[in-house]
């Protein structure tokens, strides 16, 4: 979801050209961790990194070596995080909803290669070619030629008013940015349309599925597949914001259509489990006695079905890279490394195994930013030792890298703040500007006077509502009154040869903004009459 994913691959880029040849490096003891180690590697995280919880889980050769939990659920109430605690695990979630998928292959009812539109009439891509030939492997795999986190303004913020059948006829008034099933571009709304397949095929909705057919049988009995399914809150993790130093709890998200890009609550503990039955080709139980899906099944969620550009460094020697269904796959010296990453406001996970030595590691944070840098720097330096490597020093490379990330990003969003400052008295005919403006996929945006000053509104997503401030020329600033992520935007307005407004196109201010506010994608036509 926020996926992490874009972000994560740059940082790692980074630091790496940055930082290899002037590393210092200190020698470590190679082998198993003990929980000792383990404390001590969260204990100078939790230092340095700026986040209210985190909980870390180790499986390795079949047994859960480390579950446990650090820091707090909540800055108010200061409860402590165990490894029974609940965090949103986001886009983890995108392989329960592969995995459900390789069930239902495996008991005949569905084919990968089986069109969406047999299933799912209404589903309509954005020419008659790619609509006829989409596949349910198309659905997860990344690979449909629109870019990235295309259409997301419908899921983010949360509270919108979208439906399913937006979800299902949104994808023909996108513009392709490369050709069906020759490039990776991240997103999260096909995932929302394969969860609808899963219901169509299994009459059951996607989370009773999750529900029934994996979380039950591999005894994941603290986890849900939505929000609203948590009775009990008292051990649940609340997201947090650290971009202004201090932690701030913000809301959580609610799930909207279903669950299968990002719905999923669990925790470190469940999630071994998890990770186990994986790493045992989908056998679970105390004697591997059971079959989650079949070792068919496994090979093709870990093949690579969508190629990646290669992270060439020389510490891992990787040589390929891909997504596969619902997982990200390279090589790391020698060994295969099976991953994803997930994010909403505040919360941020990764998962990552290793199954030539039977590893799986599982993180889970409470806090943006600061939270993706501690799940990498934690779970590479805890591979790293299972593969023999010396100690990198992630922790603080990261810590160096997301400061350098914050500076650059505040910088360049201070400069046009200072710009909307200077131009306040610039004689803006608000008039010209104010109307209705509708885009074929997101609807309605207004522009209004509120009291005095310029506001832009959506009609479908009620926390995309903010005040617009001049800028440059026919350029527009607005600050959302939603402030749980960075997404404030320009707003850019084409005129008529009288000088009125006729048409907004617009993207976002920060370098930092989470992909998944794809302002960039719209493209607003006036209405009205005025």
């Amino acid at each position: 979801m926020l996926e992490a994913y874009k972000n994560q691959r740059a940082m790692k880029t980074t630091i790496f050209k940055s930082l290899l040849f002037s590393l210092f490096i200190s020698t470590i003891c190679y082998g198993q961790y003990n929980s000792q180690q383990i404390d001590s590697i969260m204990g100078d995280a939790m230092d340095k990194f700026n986040v209210a919880g985190v909980a870390v889980a180790i499986v390795k050769d079949g047994d859960i070596i480390h579950s446990k939990g650090y820091g707090i659920t909540s800055s108010v109430t200061k409860s402590p995080v165990n490894n029974h605690t609940n965090f949103a695990i986001a886009s983890n979630s995108k392989a329960f909803t592969t995995a459900a998928l390789a069930i239902l292959v495996d008991e005949g009812k569905i084919t990968w290669q089986d069109k969406v539109k047999d299933y799912i009439p209404e589903f309509k891509m954005y020419n008659p070619y790619v609509t006829e030939h989409f596949n349910i492997q198309d659905l997860l795999t990344h690979r449909s030629g629109l870019g990235l986190g295309i259409g997301d303004l419908m899921i983010f913020p949360d509270g919108s008013s979208f439906t399913l059948d937006d979800i299902l006829t949104s994808f023909q008034y996108f513009e392709p940015v490369s050709a069906f099933r020759t490039k990776f571009d991240y997103d999260n709304l096909l995932y929302l349309v394969a969860g609808e397949v899963i219901k169509r095929v299994s009459g059951m909705s996607w989370e009773d599925f999750i529900k029934e057919r994996i979380f039950n049988p591999l005894h994941m009995d603290n986890s849900y597949a939505s929000f609203d399914r948590i009775k009990d809150k008292k051990n649940l993790a609340k997201p947090h914001d650290a971009n202004s130093g201090e932690l701030k709890v913000l809301p959580d998200y609610q799930e909207m259509i279903n669950g299968a890009a990002g719905g999923i609550y669990s925790n470190v503990d469940d999630i071994s489990n998890w990770m186990l039955m994986h790493l045992n080709n989908g056998k679970y139980g105390d004697s591997l006695e059971n079959k989650l899906y079949t070792q068919e099944a496994q090979r093709e969620m870990w093949k690579i079905h969508t190629v990646t550009d290669v992270d060439r460094n020389p510490r891992y020697n990787s040589h390929f890279s891909g997504y596969g269904l619902g997982w990200f796959l390279t090589d790391i010296k020698g060994n295969m490394s099976v991953s994803h990453t997930g994010g909403l406001p505040g919360m941020l996970s990764k998962t990552i195994m290793i199954p030539d030595i039977k590893l799986g590691v599982v993180i889970l944070t409470n806090t943006s930013d600061d939270g993706a840098g501690i799940f990498s720097a934690v779970s590479n330096t805890i591979v790293d030792r299972y593969l023999g490597l010396n100690d990198f020093g992630w922790i603080d490379r990261y810590v160096a890298y997301f400061k350098r990330r914050k500076e650059k990003g505040d910088a360049a969003t201070q400069k046009v703040w200072k710009v909307v400052d200077s131009a306040k008295d610039s004689n803006v005919k608000y008039e010209d500007y104010i109307g209705i403006y509708k885009d074929a996929w997101f609807g309605q945006v207004e522009v209004f006077l509120k009291g005095d000053k310029l506001w832009l509104k959506s009609h479908k997503s009620p926390k995309l509502n903010g005040e617009m401030f001049f800028y440059k020329a026919n350029t527009f600033a607005v600050k959302w009154e939603y402030q749980d992520m960075n997404a404030d935007a320009f707003v850019m307005f084409s005129l008529n040869e009288e000088g009125k407004a006729q048409r907004i196109k617009m993207k976002g201010i920060s370098p930092n903004i989470d992909f998944s506010f794809d302002f960039q994608d719209l493209d607003l036509i006036r209405i009205d009459s005025k």
